[in-house]
């Protein structure tokens, strides 16, 4: 599917009260899932709030995607705000509901997608343009903070591959997508069955 086509195919899913309706549940579970995260070291922590944007960009697509990811971020600050609030984060949850969303959408639900997809989000949201942020809001010098975080990205890249990988494989079993998915997404599915 081309990017266009993508595109204004999820921007219909606005306009339907069921995409809409699971949109805003998947938004709910993203706020909730912001209360929970493990803390394996001081300065890495696995959360769960993707795994609800990740699923709405693989559902609604890029639109919706980006929509959610924004949403999401600024009710999670207003519900539990941890510092000031940034819109540069705000700007992050857009583009990581973005590529979700178009790498995703109306695709077949394969690992090695899912790894790609999440590597785009870790490499371009999570290590540069988070890492831009943090030195804008507290001051710190890019290259300095940097490897430390591109260390900390790639322990919970495998991490979060595998919690997606995990939880879509469980949902699309569970029939949880029935009626949501692709003519290709529901081949792939029976082939998981066997």
């Amino acid at each position: 599917m081309r990017l266009k086509d993508s595109f204004a195919q999820s921007a219909k899913e606005l306009k339907k009260t069921r995409s809409l309706a699971v949109a805003a549940m998947l938004l709910a579970i993203a706020v909730v899932l912001g209360f929970f995260s493990v803390q394996l070291t001081e300065s890495i922590r696995i959360s769960f709030t993707f795994l609800a944007n990740e699923l709405t960009g693989m559902l609604f697509g890029p639109v919706v995607g980006m929509l959610e990811g924004g949403l999401a971020d600024i009710v999670n600050y207003m519900i539990k705000p941890t510092g000031p609030f940034f819109p540069g984060f705000t700007i992050s949850g857009i583009l990581g509901g973005l590529i979700y969303g178009t790498f995703l959408y109306k695709k077949p639900l394969t690992l090695r997608r899912i790894i790609l997809t999440n590597s785009l989000v870790t490499v371009f949201v999570n290590m540069l343009l988070n890492t831009y942020w943090l030195t804008l809001l507290y001051g710190n010098a890019y290259l300095v903070i940097l490897p430390a975080r591109i260390v900390k990205e790639l322990i919970l890249l495998p991490i979060n591959v595998a919690m997606f990988w995990f939880m879509s494989t469980m949902l699309t079993k569970a029939k949880v997508f029935k009626g949501l998915e692709t003519p290709k997404q529901k081949a792939l599915a029976k082939e998981t069955e066997k």
